[in-house]
């Protein structure tokens, strides 16, 4: 089954639209958040802090398969994004996820591709 991707007529709901432009914020905020995200190697990192609460550098460094600078690097826009926080502990940089509303995006983006996925499997 075919279904087209636009409407067979023009007719544009007035109330619709006035209700949703008054209510639509400024997405300035959000659109930082998801492209901060959209690197895949912020986003292993993301997930990554999903899984334990706090790594250090070098532990984030030996998952991504980069080195120090590269992990602190991406470890750093992600703090500089408000997505992630660090710690100093002695001569170690621990990083966490910076609260549960990063924890549940990164949790349900993964659910959803999950989900995705399995219906493209056929099940």
């Amino acid at each position: 089954m075919n279904v087209k991707d636009t409407c067979d007529v023009t007719v544009v709901h007035e109330d619709i639209v006035k209700n949703v432009q008054k209510g639509l914020p400024d997405v300035g905020g959000m659109v930082r958040i998801f492209k901060a995200l959209a690197d895949e190697t912020r986003l292993k990192i993301a997930y990554s802090l999903t899984l334990e609460e706090q790594m250090c550098v070098c532990d984030v460094a030996a998952v991504i398969g980069a080195s120090n600078a590269t992990a602190s690097h991406h470890l750093r826009y992600l703090r500089e994004h408000s997505l992630a926080k660090s710690e100093r502990k002695g001569k170690m940089v621990y990083y966490s996820l910076a609260d549960a509303h990063v924890f549940d995006l990164v949790k349900i983006a993964h659910d959803h591709a999950a989900e995705r996925e399995d219906d493209s499997d056929g099940r």
